[in-house]
């Protein structure tokens, strides 16, 4: 990712292709007609295709954010962040909750691509899930911890839920943030706990939207991608 302020809205939407196969992969692809710019790879497709779902997207002309929410040692994370870069992915997540040395590594060995997105807190938590995990602070405050050491670590960005992304960019102009739990006005909720919409997430200050279940289960998916893709330039505003 480049200049965050020169990114147009339609790069701005990622597409998490949340299908369990192959056979699931291609016909959301052709569904969504070529319009998004980018998609998201979580686990459940990645431990079903493996780089094939990677390689699919990419021969395609998107570009590929692969959501591993990786959290481990930081040795077995910098092997397996050294693995990815030859799935030509431009964005890998990792988890904060791993620790500074775990994301300072990550970072090290990405050496900018992937960049490496340090996770958050989980947009189906709530403020109860983190003090019964005896996680002091609120959500907000814990949000903002994890982002700032994120970005010491020399991770590209964070995800942290629509809730906290105001707070976050006031602590750090420069970190991108990846925002889940996005739902157009009127879409079910699903297991999201924090969510806003497109238009309140841009104006709160975020970078990137992942929409998943409102485009994937929409009736016309490219129209659905569309729509979202309009809150965010309206959003946006001139430019």
């Amino acid at each position: 990712m480049t200049d965050r302020h020169a990114v147009p809205a339609s790069e701005r939407v990622i597409v998490a292709l949340d299908v369990p196969d192959m056979a699931g992969l291609t016909a959301f692809l052709d569904r969504l007609q070529g319009r998004p710019t980018f998609y998201k790879v979580g686990l459940e497709l990645f431990v079903a295709e493996g780089a094939a779902a990677v390689e699919v997207v990419r021969k395609r002309g998107g570009k590929v954010f692969l959501d591993l929410k990786l959290h481990d040692i930081p040795e077995t994370v910098a092997r397996a962040v050294a693995s990815s870069k030859a799935l030509g992915a431009e964005l890998l997540t990792v988890h904060t909750a791993g620790g500074f040395e775990m994301m300072r590594r990550a970072a090290e060995v990405a050496a900018g691509k992937p960049g490496i997105l340090g996770v958050t807190v989980l947009t189906s938590l709530s403020e109860d899930d983190l003090r019964a995990d005896g996680i002091s602070g609120g959500m907000r405050e814990a949000v903002v911890r994890r982002a700032k050491l994120a970005e010491k670590a020399g991770a590209r960005g964070i995800v942290c839920s629509p809730q906290e992304v105001a707070d976050v960019r006031a602590a750090s102009a420069t970190l991108a943030l990846v925002v889940p739990g996005v739902r157009p006005a009127g879409a079910a909720l699903g297991d999201q706990k924090r969510v806003a919409t497109p238009a309140s997430a841009i104006a709160a200050g975020a970078d990137y939207l992942v929409v998943g279940r409102p485009i994937r289960d929409a009736r016309d998916p490219a129209e659905a991608f569309s729509a979202v893709v309009g809150e965010v330039a309206a959003a946006l505003g001139p430019r």
